[in-house]
């Protein structure tokens, strides 16, 4: 399981996203160009020390991402007629998540194997994409069964 951000634009998503990958022993792919710095502060605040401990992968553009990365995409968007809990995923997809201001572009939704989305009250319109992300992540991670083991804290 992989988890891919379109050209991210907020700062703070990303380092939270991150930082979710790290936790749950997932990798994350960044495809640029991102609308900050990599190493803004902010990024690094919602990262904290998890950055360090994350796989994560920076690719140049669309293209080299499709070129390095194996699996089925699947997009999660607003406009998706699929449940994002009734999709079934295989241990190889990559989850892709586009650009908080514009989704993604027609190419990468083309390119995408399935598109998921979250259902939502009326009148919304979307969730913050690092809340959505944790949200299939973790339906992804609980149905192909590889979320993490629980360690005893005691």
């Amino acid at each position: 399981m992989r988890i891919a951000l379109y050209q991210p634009d907020i700062a703070a998503n990303a380092g939270t996203i991150i930082r979710l990958g790290a936790c749950m022993n997932v990798a994350v792919d960044i495809i640029e160009p991102c609308g900050f710095p990599f190493g803004d502060a902010a990024f690094k605040r919602a990262g904290l020390d998890y950055i360090a401990k994350a796989s994560v992968m920076r690719h140049s553009s669309w293209h080299a991402f499709r070129q390095s990365v194996p699996g089925r995409l699947i997009l999660a968007s607003t406009k998706a007629s699929v449940p994002y809990s009734e999709y079934v995923y295989a241990a190889d997809d990559t989850l892709i998540f586009g650009r908080e201001s514009a989704g993604v572009p027609d190419e990468v939704m083309n390119a995408s194997d399935a598109r998921v989305a979250i259902p939502m009250a009326t009148a919304m319109r979307s969730l913050n994409v690092a809340v959505a992300c944790g949200m299939i992540l973790g339906e992804a991670l609980r149905q192909t069964m590889t979320m993490p083991l629980m360690k005893d804290k005691s």
